[in-house]
């Protein structure tokens, strides 16, 4: 208990940053402590502002779970870019040059920073049809409308939270984005109840508030991000001679980057649609599936941490010429995961009502969330490995991989199951959420067999 402790001491202070020698099971644990503590914080925005926005009504936790699905391509984009930048970051560090890692960070900013630009235009100019376009009704699209038009004007905000904290992890910074994360949420938690309810001096903006308040709070963590970079207080540190456009770099990392952002695009495109598909049977069901989601985030988004640290062993020791070590690293990642989802799994099942409550007291609200999380936490075993073993393709640089078994799961799988099952079958919700547990499941035994081959480990970037 006393080593344990001191390597979470060490974890959290970053102390050790070179993951390409030494025990894979200290290497994982010194990552991944500070990432699933940051996946942990991204999940609270979620739970945090669904928890708040609860007390304003049904209608008001619809909009935000169809403006958050529409904002999954948002996640999609800044993930996907992320992605090439974590990889091609951790590579050069794992080849010791810390210079070449600097410039790649450069040119991922501004991509990320052209790409947010378009979505602002796009969310500022067409909130309302958005609603539309998701199935909302004119009721929530008038009282809607202003909370996705912030969300996705300010989305600059969330591609940099995503795309600057995987530049600080693919260098072995884990626990830069950690505070990161930490302090922008600690601002939008005091923020949300201030602005949604208008407490003290404050103005009382409903649902307004709540996208003030998330927007407010991660310019905050970017603030700190973009300070980190140019202080110093990261391996990498962006000096003026890397604000540089390198058109060669931004081809390769473009590249990458596409085939991340599509590999999440289609995900989040089938969460939409399962939203869609949701939303004919009515508001009460999309918001107890909504506040299921937003459960599910909280858990899979820690796991997530565990997926990206092994993303980054994965990169440094293909780097630093060690793709042995770095397989290895990958299935005892995925041995953990499995061993936390599945105890989550068990609590989910057992407590669903009593967590559901949390958040509303509404019985037809309260049945449709009880019922989506129980089926929808059936499947976490499966999950575990399947998010492990995607995250270590993107890691080694081969993202095509994952966007093919993500069309395969997802477009071809997934859609036409909730839609056979939902509809066909007259399974409603339930059909939904059993197509999701199905798809999930066929996804991680794909992943199993094709990282078995090994191609990932001559991927070049």
């Amino acid at each position: 208990m006393t080593k344990f402790r001191q390597l979470l001491g060490e974890a959290i202070r970053g102390e050790e940053k070179n993951f390409t020698t030494g025990s894979i099971n200290r290497a994982l644990l010194i990552l991944s402590i500070p990432m699933i503590l940051e996946m942990l914080m991204e999940s609270l925005f979620a739970v945090v502002d669904v928890f708040f926005v609860s007390r304003i009504g049904t209608d008001a936790i619809a909009t935000v779970g169809l403006t958050e699905t529409v904002v999954t391509i948002v996640y999609a984009l800044a993930i996907g870019i992320s992605m090439g930048a974590t990889a091609m970051v951790s590579r050069r560090i794992g080849e010791k040059k810390p210079e070449a890692a600097a410039v790649a960070a450069v040119q991922a900013i501004v991509l990320s920073a052209w790409v947010s630009l378009v979505i602002s235009l796009i969310g500022i100019f067409y909130a309302a049809d958005i609603l539309r376009l998701m199935g909302g009704d004119e009721a929530l699209v008038a009282s809607g409308a202003s909370y996705t038009r912030i969300i996705l004007g300010t989305n600059i905000v969330i591609t940099f939270l995503f795309l600057l904290n995987g530049i600080f992890r693919g260098a072995g910074d884990a626990f830069l984005a950690m505070r990161v994360l930490w302090l922008a949420n600690i601002c939008n938690i005091i923020l949300d109840p201030l602005l949604i309810m208008g407490i003290g001096p404050f103005p009382e903006l409903g649902l307004k508030g709540a996208a003030i308040a998330t927007s407010i709070g991660r310019g905050i963590g970017v603030s700190y991000q973009l300070y980190l970079l140019l202080s110093g207080a990261s391996i990498i540190r962006l000096a003026r001679k890397h604000f540089i456009l390198t058109w060669k770099i931004i081809k390769r990392l473009a590249k990458v980057s596409l085939n991340g952002a599509w590999q999440f695009m289609i995900s989040s495109l089938s969460w939409m649609v399962m939203m869609r598909i949701t939303a004919d049977f009515g508001s009460e069901a999309v918001a107890g599936y909504t506040i299921a989601i937003r459960l599910i985030i909280f858990t899979i988004l820690p796991s997530w941490g565990l997926a990206n640290a092994a993303a980054t062993l994965v990169g440094q020791n293909l780097g630093a010429g060690a793709p042995e070590r770095a397989e290895k690293s990958v299935w005892r990642a995925g041995y953990y995961n499995t061993l936390f989802l599945l105890g989550v799994s068990v609590l989910f099942f057992a407590f669903a009502p009593q967590l559901l409550r949390l958040f509303t007291e509404e019985a037809a609200v309260l049945e449709a969330g009880v019922l989506s999380l129980r089926i929808i936490c059936v499947g976490y075993v499966f999950f575990s490995y399947g998010m492990v073993i995607s995250q270590s393709f993107n890691g080694a640089g081969d993202t095509f991989t994952p966007m093919l078994v993500n069309i395969i799961c997802f477009w071809f799988l997934q859609i036409p199951l909730a839609l056979l099952m939902a509809k066909t079958f007259g399974m409603g919700l339930a059909g939904v959420c059993w197509a999701i547990v199905l798809s999930e499941t066929a996804l991680a035994v794909i992943f199993i067999v094709l990282f078995r081959r090994g191609r990932w480990k001559t991927v070049a970037i």
